[in-house]
């Protein structure tokens, strides 16, 4: 008759599971037309009966040992889906459990129970940076926080041929840090490792090793935003996330289209740099686009555009392969200097050849992401 605190959690944990095909809305990813897009093509069946009761049972007894206050943190990370930001789940590492013919590894289980039915191996995640066992290898303990991990993207097959295409330009706003635009992509050319002010390029260890301009359609919105910090969050509403709010940004867009990917942006991404490079992390519930130099082949004439689901995380820029880039005869990369590198973000809509629109510049709201040398 009596409930207790603990057996609550435990209810509520389960009733905020992961669903799955017929169960709810499983955003796991598929493959667009043409080669262009990038996820997992996951089809996700709803569990026999008796699987499901299977599974549930396992899940209780699992999360029954564990404390309460890891639950309260657990349900946190689970309601929010991510968004509120979650201390570690540190649990033992080598405890297996069994589910029918499979035998998963806690994480690998809780992983699933409240994040991806459809995982199968570990070497499918990578841990964020937000994580205490980011980069650290402890026998005992390992973090289980099912919203400290993301999926790979993968790349898939070669790009195609060349194809040319007209030139688009885009207008900053008019401000004190307004920056030529390029006349291709229309991105910002800067030379780095300065560009933001005259105190900054006089302050090296200050440097940021990048910049984000955030635009709507043709239009700069708002000023550049410098990074310093090795991981940033790009939301678009307070408190998402610790960063870059693209809702204080002051717009005069009038767009119904832009407004409506405006309040699809939510938690956004998070843009990381760690040691072999920069990963972006989709934090939202749409997906992303990307275009990056070093995301393809570098004997490819032209660059593709990615798409990235959420949840997933994609090693958008290595500085390595950025530096033995030759492409003498690209026109996109002849209007920028050597020392510039730049990545470009589309939320929720898509541009390339895969989608109607050809350009960039089309899409409601997009970011711009310029890297100095390391």
């Amino acid at each position: 008759m009596f409930r207790t605190k603990r057996s609550g959690l435990v209810r509520r944990l389960w009733r905020s599971r992961a669903p799955v095909d017929g169960d709810g809305e499983a955003y796991t990813g598929t493959h667009g037309s043409g080669g262009c897009c990038m996820g997992k093509s996951t089809k996700v069946s709803k569990s026999n009966p008796g699987m499901e009761a299977e599974l549930k049972s396992l899940t209780h007894s699992i999360l029954k040992k564990i404390k309460e206050k890891q639950l309260e943190a657990l349900l946190q990370a689970v309601e929010s889906k991510g968004g509120a930001r979650s201390p570690c789940l540190l649990l033992p590492s080598k405890v297996d459990s069994k589910l029918g013919q499979h035998t998963y590894s806690l994480p690998l289980l809780l992983y699933k129970v409240f994040r991806w039915p459809d995982l199968r191996h570990s070497s499918e995640l990578k841990r964020l940076y937000c994580c205490e066992s980011y980069g650290k290898i402890n026998p005992e303990l390992v973090c289980c926080n099912p919203h400290h991990m993301s999926r790979l993207c993968e790349l898939e097959s070669p790009p195609p041929p060349y194809s040319p295409y007209p030139m688009d330009f885009l207008k900053p706003p008019d401000s004190a840090d307004a920056l030529p635009t390029s006349t291709e992509t229309g991105g910002i050319i800067y030379s780095a490792p300065g560009g933001l002010s005259d105190s900054q390029s006089h302050q090296e260890e200050n440097s940021p090793w990048c910049v984000v301009a955030y635009w709507e359609e043709k239009t700069r919105v708002g000023r550049l935003y410098s990074v310093q910090e090795p991981s940033l969050d790009i939301f678009y509403d307070l408190p998402q996330g610790n960063g870059f709010c693209l809702g204080q940004l002051s717009s005069e867009n009038k767009s119904q289209l832009v407004e409506k990917v405006r309040s699809k942006i939510g938690y956004g991404i998070q843009l990381t740099r760690e040691q072999d490079g920069v990963w972006v992390y989709n934090r939202s519930c749409y997906p992303i686009f990307i275009k990056s130099a070093t995301l393809d082949n570098p004997d490819s004439r032209t660059l593709l555009v990615h798409k990235v689901f959420p949840g997933f995380s994609i090693k958008a820029f290595d500085y390595e392969k950025a530096g033995s880039l030759q492409r003498p005869n690209d026109h996109e990369f002849s209007q920028q200097p050597r020392t510039d590198f730049t990545v470009q973000i589309s939320f929720v809509k898509g541009w390339g050849q895969c989608y109607t629109r050809q350009f960039i510049s089309s899409c409601p709201c997009w970011l711009e992401v310029i890297f100095s040398n390391r």
